[in-house]
């Protein structure tokens, strides 16, 4: 397969997409729109904008990410925000099914005093743009709330509340992300207990800036059925050997690794690593319009980094599938479609 043959194959081929934020995937054409609206901190031309996404390391990404969060003030914000999002992935990425990570506490009362909104509005727009994106653009969408781990627990119980109290009818996970050093696992432990014994599936991220303890206690104390990220899990062999034996998947975003420096280069990327031990991947894009990434890259990447043929990335495409929290019936019809190419 030529470079070539392998971009046309991974753009037509369906995918599910399991790792990706709500916020962090607002193009720069968005964020301009956004930044008219709200005039302030962020330039509205793309040029600049460009730039302005050009991080540093992992501190300076989450600074940019927030600034960004800022200009997200109304329901009408919202719903433009999440339908665009879809339009994306619906079209040149040949996303069939989304579970799109949104962080509630970072937009709404009381909580964002200055610019919050209420969560049923929140919950409102995001449900009207999910529903429309269903009926127009043929991609089905999932919600999991996230907990922004630097807020600590305050954010944890209220997100614990917006997921019970609130719930939007495609709510399927509960998450936790942002910054790892300085925010231990342990003490979201309640919150997520609480969650799962609501329903909803255990998805935090671990191990993308800190070793693999942070992997074991996502594990141990949150009840971790898939992991964000997940990148030192490659440090600690006995840690790969439990997330294969128990068919834990990793959520790999490769290019956004290396755009906070979580690994050095692509050819760095542990990848190859946890394919070799058996552990499930699905390849995933995380915020790509803020690393210059699109899906369809990160498949392509993945490819040239496990040396895979047609059928090798089918059958990635196939464990994002399997590894979704979809309903049986649209897993089947994604899958039917993948084994159609």
């Amino acid at each position: 397969m030529t470079p070539d043959e392998r971009t046309a194959f991974v753009a037509a081929l369906p995918k599910a997409e399991l790792h990706v934020h709500h916020v962090g995937s607002a193009s720069p054409a968005m964020v301009a729109e956004l930044a008219a609206r709200h005039p302030g901190t962020v330039p509205s031309d793309l040029d600049e904008l460009r730039r302005f996404f050009e991080f540093r390391d992992f501190a300076h990404f989450i600074e940019v990410y927030l600034a960004v969060v800022d200009l997200i003030r109304t329901p009408e914000d919202i719903r433009f925000l999440t339908y665009e999002i879809a339009r994306e992935l619906a079209g040149p990425q040949n996303v069939r099914y989304a579970e799109l990570t949104c962080t509630p506490y970072t937009s709404v009362l009381p909580h964002v005093a200055d610019r919050g909104m209420p969560i049923e509005a929140y919950t409102e727009a995001i449900e009207d743009a999910r529903v429309a994106a269903e009926r127009d653009l043929g991609i089905v969408l999932r919600w999991i709330y996230d907990i922004p781990g630097e807020d600590g627990v305050p954010a944890g119980e209220a997100t614990l509340g917006f997921a019970l109290d609130h719930a939007p009818d495609a709510l399927v996970g509960f998450g936790l992300g942002g910054p790892e050093i300085g925010v231990p696992r342990p003490q979201f432990k309640p919150v997520f207990d609480a969650a799962r014994a609501a329903g909803l599936r255990s998805v935090p991220h671990a191990g993308e800036t800190t070793g693999p303890e942070t992997v074991w206690s996502a594990l141990r104390d949150l009840g971790a059925e898939r992991i964000g990220h997940g990148t030192s899990s490659a440090q600690d062999p006995e840690l790969l050997a439990h997330l294969a034996e128990n068919g834990i998947p990793l959520e790999v975003c490769p290019s956004s690794n290396v755009a906070t420096r979580a690994v050095p280069t692509l050819d760095e990327h542990p990848l190859r690593t946890f394919v070799e031990a058996g552990v499930t991947v699905t390849i995933n894009s995380d915020d790509p319009p803020m690393f210059g990434t699109t899906l369809n890259r990160e498949y392509e990447i993945a490819a040239e980094l496990l040396d895979l043929d047609a059928d090798g990335i089918a059958d990635l495409a196939r464990a994002g599938v399997d590894a979704s929290f979809a309903p049986d019936d649209v897993k089947a019809r994604i899958r039917a479609e993948i084994d159609a190419r």
